[in-house]
């Protein structure tokens, strides 16, 4: 008996209007407390870097980079939780790294919660570091929570 293995069809395009709307839904399902509709139409709108993940043609994650002069900030990067630790956040993230690296960028930026275990491993896997922290980042059902901020140096032989 032989088995075929086929590999999931992922796909990662650029972001449109007409993605908001399942954004917005993932958003709901990720966080407690969410970007709403208007944050991603205008961060669309001055022409931020936004793209969408596709795992067997459903849209399951995101993420918005800003990109400046010789440096970007990822501002926003999520998968759906129920699509979470397969793979695809670290697919999308070296997406935003290759992007970094045709626009000559050499240091990129992102906060994360101190309490996102998952994204603080994805992103000290691909090399980024701790810099500092930005205090009463993050609002909290009791408050606010600090946001951790990592960066990662592009190196002149990676691009």
């Amino acid at each position: 008996m032989s088995a075929v293995v086929k590999k999931p069809d992922i796909l990662i395009r650029p972001m449109s209007e007409c993605d908001i709307t399942f954004i917005i839904d993932i958003e709901n399902c990720a966080y407690e407390f969410p970007w709403n509709k208007t944050i991603f139409h205008d961060c669309l709108q001055a022409g931020y870097s936004g793209w969408v993940i596709e795992y067997e043609k459903n849209l399951v994650g995101y993420g918005v980079m800003l990109i400046s002069s010789d440096e970007s900030h990822i501002l926003n990067l999520c998968v759906h939780p129920d699509y979470q630790s397969i793979g695809l956040g670290k697919q999308l993230l070296k997406h935003f790294l290759e992007l970094a690296k045709t626009h000559n960028i050499s240091r990129i930026f992102l906060e994360t919660r101190p309490t996102n275990f998952k994204a603080i491993k994805l992103y000290l896997d691909l090399g980024f570091n701790e810099i500092g922290r930005r205090r009463n980042y993050y609002p909290t059902k009791i408050g606010r929570e600090d946001a951790l901020v990592l960066a990662k140096t592009l190196l002149a032989e990676e691009m």
